[in-house]
C-alpha cells in the first residue's frame, strides 16, 4: 500500500516537472524568436485616447513594448521626445502601435465643419507662401482680402475679393526639434508677440461665391495671390486697379 502512494507520488510530481519544463520550454522559444527578429522597444497604446489629446496627457496610456523589427512600421514611435505641443489626429485604440501620422499640430484638427458656411457659398482652396498669408498669421474665422495680380496684358493689382470668411488653414509638417518653429496662429495673431520667421506652405480654405471661387482657381492657375487680414469693420473705399503709374501717387 504504502509502495503504491509513494509511485503514485512520484508520477504526479513527474508530470508536474514535465508542465513546467514545457512552458518554460514554449517561454524561451518565444523569446528566441523575438530575438532572432532583431527586436526594437516600440509604443503601444494601452488605453483607448481620444483624438485631439495631447502627448503630455497621454503618457500614462502608452507602454514601451518590444516587438520583432520586421513587425514594426517604418514611423513608429519609440519615444515622444520629439513630439512635444502634438495631439492624437484620431481615436487611438488599444494595441495599436503610436506611428508619427497619428500625431499632428493643433491646428491639423482644424475641419471645415469647424467654421460654418453661410448658406449659398462654396468652399475652395488655394496653397500660398507665408509672406502672401500675413506671415502665416491666419487661423479658421479670421476674415480676409484676397489681391489679384495679373502680367499677362498689363501688370495690374487688385484687392478682388474683400471680407472672405477663412474655414480652414493648413501648414507643411512642423520643423524638426531644434529648428525655427512656425508661429501658431490665433483669432488674436495680430497681437501676437511671436515674432519667429515662418516657414513652409499654407494651404487655405475659404467660402465664397461661385464666382469668385472661379476667380481664385483662375489667380491660383496662371497669376498670383496676395492677402492682407480684413476685418468685417475695415474701411473698404471701392474697387482699385493699381498699375505701375499708380503706384507712387
Amino acid at each position: 500500500m504504502k509502495s503504491r502512494l509513494l509511485a503514485g507520488s512520484a508520477a504526479a510530481l513527474v508530470a508536474l516537472v514535465g508542465v513546467i519544463l514545457v512552458f518554460s520550454y514554449a517561454q524561451g522559444a518565444d523569446q528566441r524568436a523575438v530575438q532572432n527578429l532583431a527586436p526594437v522597444d516600440v509604443l503601444v497604446v494601452k488605453t483607448a485616447i481620444p483624438a485631439g489629446t495631447s502627448v503630455d496627457a497621454m503618457k500614462d496610456s502608452l507602454d514601451t513594448v518590444q516587438r520583432p523589427g520586421s513587425a514594426v512600421p517604418q514611423s513608429a514611435l519609440h519615444t515622444l521626445a520629439d513630439s512635444t505641443g502634438k495631439v492624437a489626429a484620431v481615436d487611438l485604440v488599444p494595441g495599436e502601435t503610436l506611428v508619427s501620422e497619428r500625431l499632428v499640430a493643433p491646428d491639423a484638427l482644424k475641419s471645415p465643419g469647424d467654421v460654418k458656411v453661410p448658406a449659398g457659398l462654396q468652399e475652395v482652396s488655394f496653397q500660398l507662401e507665408p509672406q502672401r498669408v500675413v506671415g502665416g498669421l491666419l487661423a479658421p474665422g479670421d476674415h480676409i482680402g484676397i489681391f489679384i495680380s495679373m502680367s499677362s496684358d498689363k501688370q495690374t493689382t487688385e484687392l478682388a475679393i474683400p471680407k472672405v470668411l477663412v474655414t480652414m488653414v493648413q501648414r507643411a509638417p512642423q520643423p524638426a526639434a531644434g529648428a525655427q518653429a512656425t508661429p501658431n496662429p490665433s483669432s488674436g495673431a495680430a497681437g501676437s508677440k511671436d515674432t519667429s520667421l515662418p516657414t513652409g506652405s499654407l494651404m487655405l480654405t475659404v467660402a465664397v461665391s461661385d464666382v469668385d471661387a472661379s476667380k481664385i482657381v483662375f489667380a491660383a492657375e496662371f497669376e498670383k495671390i496676395w492677402l492682407s487680414k480684413e476685418p468685417l469693420d475695415a474701411k473698404d473705399s471701392g474697387p482699385t486697379v493699381i498699375q505701375q503709374n499708380g503706384v507712387y501717387r
